[in-house]
Parts: structure tokens; sequence; C-alpha cells
């Protein structure tokens, strides 16, 4: 099976199945989701969701993070992942936005990287769940899932080439959709350690699954 059978098949799946995924971090507007995405970096969405509440209450807006300081946001997301540096970025992240950018999120991927804590991965998330531009944000999900699936080469080792790996075969329009895909696929199904291949609907075409059953 080549590998346009393979994306075809994919495709074919979640549109029928999946037709309106969704990111599950939760949020109200773009400022909450850039705030929730810079937080998620190296932890659950679970455990984010669990912090955001409270932190949003303090700070709703880009206006008071910015008047804030890395000291006091810390108290908000000393359970998460890296609540130092992230304490930084957020700080950091909010003063920028208040003070190029009139405090509305930029569209542009290059832009948004310019704000501290965003790198190509959140950028794109953002541009993708906001903005529904075709950016294809690879974490370790997307990385793992479309490695194993054979929807890019073995030669495909970065998130950089894997993003492009797959840019250059799904359909514009379905490119916002399909990082859902096939994070939430990586997430509950396609496993780091122990992927549920028993359940899995995509093993007709998974080349992980061909190479186990040897």
């Amino acid at each position: 099976m080549n590998r346009k059978e393979r994306f075809r098949l994919f495709l074919e799946y979640f549109t029928t199945n999946f037709p309106e995924p969704e990111t599950e971090l939760h949020y109200t507007n773009p400022y909450e989701l850039l705030v929730a995405v810079i937080l998620s970096a190296q932890c659950t969405d679970k455990r984010i969701n669990m912090v955001t509440p409270a932190l949003f209450e303090r700070f709703p807006d880009p206006e008071s993070l910015a008047s804030s300081n890395a000291e006091e946001v810390f108290t908000y997301i000393r359970s998460i992942s890296y609540p130092n540096n992230k304490s930084k970025h957020l700080v950091g992240m909010a003063r920028m936005l208040t003070g190029k950018f009139n405090s509305e999120i930029p569209a542009s991927i290059s832009e948004l990287q310019e704000l501290p804590g965003v790198g190509r991965k959140t950028a794109n998330v953002i541009a993708s769940v906001i903005f529904n531009q075709p950016a294809m944000a690879v974490d370790t999900h997307v990385y793992r899932v479309s490695r194993r699936l054979g929807l890019v080469p073995s030669t495909a080792t970065t998130p950089l080439a894997v993003e492009k790996g797959l840019m250059r075969h799904i359909p514009t329009e379905l490119v916002p959709k399909a990082h859902h895909w096939l994070i939430l696929h990586g997430r509950y199904i396609c496993l780091a350690r122990t992927p549920k291949c028993n359940v899995c609907p995509l093993t007709s075409f998974c080349l992980y699954f061909e190479k186990m059953k040897i």
C-alpha cells in the first residue's frame, strides 16, 4: 500500500466518524487558548484544565497578566510541569501582547513566534484552532501516530519533517481537523508504550501493526 492510499483511508475514516474534532483544552477566547497552550507543553490537557479556571479568574485578559509578575503567576500554576519558566513566559507574552500587538492575538505564525513561550508548535495550534489556518502542530502524539501509520517516511525524524510530510498530502481545508485527529488518536488509542491495537480502527493500513504481527 502506498502513502497516498494510507492518507485516503486515514482521512476517510476520520471525516466519517469524527467530522468535528476539537481541542480538549478549555478556553473561551483566543487569549485563554494561547495561555493554555503555552502551559500545556510537556503537560496533560487534563492538568492544565484544572489550573486555568483560577488563573483566568485572576488574569482575565492580557492587561491584568502583563501588570503581574512571574512570582504571582507561579502560585497559580505550581502543580504543572516547569512552572518557573512558564510563569516568566506568560508574563513576558502578555507584556509583548499589550505593548506590541494592542492586546490582539496575531494571526501570523511568524508574529506568534515572537511572543515569549511560543514556539512553532504553539503558533501552529493558535493559527489552526483560532484562525482556521492550514497549520499542522506536531506534538509527541502527532509525531508518533503519523510515523506508525506510515503517513510520513521513516526518514522524517524531526517535528518539522513530519509537519511537511503531512502537509504535502492532507487537503488544506482538512489540516486543522487532521491535527486534532492525530492528537486524539495518539492520546487514547495509539499510546506510546502500550498502543491499543486490539481496538484500533486503523490497523488495516498501519505499518506499526504490520510489524508487530511478524
